[in-house]
C-alpha cells in the first residue's frame, strides 16, 4: 500500500484583519473539544459575546507578528513540511485543524497521489483534548465519510521520547548560550482543569493536586498537565538546571473557569517582583512559533517583566524547522513506513 504523511498544526486566520480573525476564532472556539460546554451555551458564549469583542483585539495582536510571507505559524509549518519531504520518499502533506488548509484537503491531496495508508502526525508533543484529540477525531470522521478505504494511523504524544528531549534540549542550549538568565520558565498553553479530568481514563486518578501528576498511573498517557511537567523535568535534568532556578507555568487562559496554574503572566510578574533580573522563557507546547509565543510571550511577557524591574528577557524559539528536529521527525516517519512494509 502506498504510504503518505499528513502533518497537522493548529491553523491561522487568512489575514490579520478583524473579519478574517473573527471567522477563524468562530471555527476554533465552536469546537466542542476547545470549549466543551453544551452547544447552545457554547454558541451563546462564542457568537453572543466573544466574537463581538475579541476579533478586533486579536487582529491587532496578529498584525504585530504577521510576516510578509503570511502567518508565522503557517510559514514555519510549510518550511518544516518542505524539509521533511526532502528526507523521506513518501508524499508529505500539511493541513491545519482550523482555517482554509483543512484536514479534508490534506487527505484529498494524498489520496490524489495514490496514497492508501496515512501517518497522521499532530504537531503537538503533549496530548490534549483541544489539540491531538480534536485532530484525530475529525480525521476519522472524514475518513469514514469521504475516504472509507483509507487507512490512518496517528502518532501519539511524544513528549517523553528520549530523542525528542535530546533535540529540544540541544535547541534550548544553543539559544541560551551567552545569554543572561537567573531563572528559566517553561510556559505551556493552558487548558481548563476540567479537560484534565475528562481525559483521565481511570476516572479516579486525577485530583488536580501536587501529587497525582508525579504518581505513576495509566492516566498519564492522556494527562496534559503531567506531560507538560514531565517535559520540564526531563529537560531540566538534561541541561542540569539548578533546583529552584526553573519552573513551569501555563498561559493563554480564557474565561472565568479554573485553568491550569500557575498562570504565566502572574508568574513573570512574581519573578520580577522577587528580584529576578534576567530570565529566559521556553514554550514547549508549541512546535511552531505563533501568536501565543511571538506576541503573548515575547512582547506582552517582556513588558510585564520590565515593568516589575526585570532586565534581560530571553525568549527561546520553538523548534520550528530546526534541522535536528527535521531529522528526528523524518526518522520516525521512515521507521513507521519500514515497519508497515515488513509487517
Amino acid at each position: 500500500m502506498k504510504k503518505g504523511i499528513l502533518l497537522v498544526n493548529l491553523g491561522s486566520p487568512e489575514s490579520p484583519e478583524p473579519k478574517d480573525v473573527k471567522k477563524y476564532l468562530g471555527e476554533f472556539l465552536m469546537d466542542e473539544r476547545v470549549i466543551d460546554i453544551p452547544y447552545i451555551a457554547r454558541a451563546a458564549l462564542v457568537k453572543g459575546i466573544i466574537l463581538k469583542t475579541r476579533p478586533k483585539a486579536s487582529a491587532a495582536a496578529y498584525k504585530k507578528i504577521w510576516w510578509e510571507e503570511g502567518s508565522p505559524l503557517i510559514v514555519l509549518s510549510e518550511r518544516l513540511q518542505n524539509k521533511i519531504q526532502k528526507e523521506v520518499e513518501y508524499p508529505v502533506a500539511l493541513a491545519m485543524r482550523y482555517g482554509s488548509m483543512t484536514i479534508k484537503k490534506g487527505l484529498q491531496e494524498l489520496v490524489d497521489k495514490g496514497v492508501e495508508e496515512i501517518l497522521l502526525f499532530p504537531l503537538y508533543p503533549q496530548f490534549a483534548m483541544a489539540t491531538t484529540e480534536t485532530i484525530t477525531v475529525l480525521a476519522e470522521e472524514l475518513r469514514q465519510e469521504f475516504f472509507p478505504s483509507l487507512k490512518i494511523e496517528s502518532v501519539p504524544a511524544f513528549y517523553n521520547k528520549a530523542d525528542y528531549i535530546e533535540v529540544l534540549s540541544n535547541s534550548i542550549k544553543r539559544h541560551l548560550e551567552g545569554k543572561k538568565y537567573d531563572h528559566v520558565l517553561f510556559s505551556y498553553h493552558g487548558v481548563p482543569e476540567r479537560h484534565i479530568r475528562k481525559s483521565d481514563v481511570t476516572k479516579s486518578h486525577c485530583k488536580m493536586d501536587k501529587s497525582c501528576c508525579v504518581t505513576p498511573s495509566k492516566a498519564h498517557e492522556y494527562c496534559y498537565k503531567h506531560q507538560c511537567l514531565e517535559v520540564t523535568r526531563l529537560v531540566g535534568e538534561r541541561l542540569q538546571f539548578k533546583e529552584g532556578a526553573f519552573s513551569t507555568s501555563f498561559q493563554s487562559r480564557l474565561g472565568f473557569d479554573p485553568w491550569l496554574q500557575p498562570y504565566t503572566d502572574r508568574t513573570i510578574e512574581r519573578l520580577g517582583k522577587n528580584g529576578v533580573e534576567n530570565m529566559a522563557i521556553i514554550t514547549p507546547a508549541f512546535v511552531s512559533d505563533c501568536l501565543e509565543t511571538l506576541e503573548e510571550i515575547a512582547m506582552e511577557g517582556q513588558e510585564i517583566f520590565h515593568e516589575m524591574g526585570g532586565k534581560d528577557f530571553t525568549t527561546v524559539p520553538c523548534l520550528n524547522d530546526d534541522d535536528e528536529f527535521v531529522a528526528l521527525l523524518s526518522k520516525w516517519i521512515n521507521t513507521w513506513a519500514e515497519s508497515k512494509t515488513t509487517a
